[in-house]
């Protein structure tokens, strides 16, 4: 029977809350379980995670396997490491767990939110050369002065005006 270490959910709606347990792998997530062996609450900011290290170990040393998302967990609380530690014959007495994980997401949102507002800061230097390309587009527009030979019509009426000036400047000399 292959063992592995996961996660339980519990809570209401939307309001998720999991147990982290012992569980035969081909159970379902929310399925019968051997052993309870930690909680874990990502509603609260930061999220937190208690873990009853006597019993993990134990499995542990039996051969389960966690899961990635408790595996996860229990890097960011620092348990894994102290594990490691204890298997090696060190001293683990000084090392504590961490009760609290500090929001990741956040922060990555924040850089994304920063990298977002860069982006719009250089944005409106490159939308110049964008408003640029529809001035481009206006010789397109040009068409119409194309009608300027219509223009030169009254250009031509002018010349006409100008001969009918040109004979008045001579009656005058």
């Amino acid at each position: 029977m292959a063992v592995h270490i996961r996660l339980r959910r519990m809570g209401a709606k939307k309001r998720p809350y999991y147990r982290i347990v012992a569980a035969d792998s081909r159970r379902a997530r929310d399925g019968r379980f051997l052993e309870t062996l930690g909680t874990y609450n990502p509603i609260t900011k930061p999220a937190e995670v208690s873990v009853a290290e006597d019993k993990l170990i134990k499995w542990l040393d039996q051969g389960a396997t966690p899961s990635d998302t408790v595996s996860s967990l229990l890097t960011q609380i620092g348990f894994t490491e102290k594990y490691q530690k204890a298997k090696r014959g060190e001293d683990v007495s000084e090392i504590a767990l961490k009760t609290v994980i500090t929001e990741r997401k956040k922060k990555t949102r924040k850089m994304k939110k920063a990298a977002v507002a860069a982006a719009k800061e250089e944005s409106p230097k490159e939308e110049s050369p964008k408003e640029e390309s529809p001035k481009k587009e206006s010789p397109k527009k040009e068409a119409p002065p194309q009608e300027t030979a219509p223009t030169e019509t009254p250009a031509e009426e002018s010349s006409d005006e100008g001969s009918s000036q040109a004979p008045a400047d001579e009656s005058n000399t």
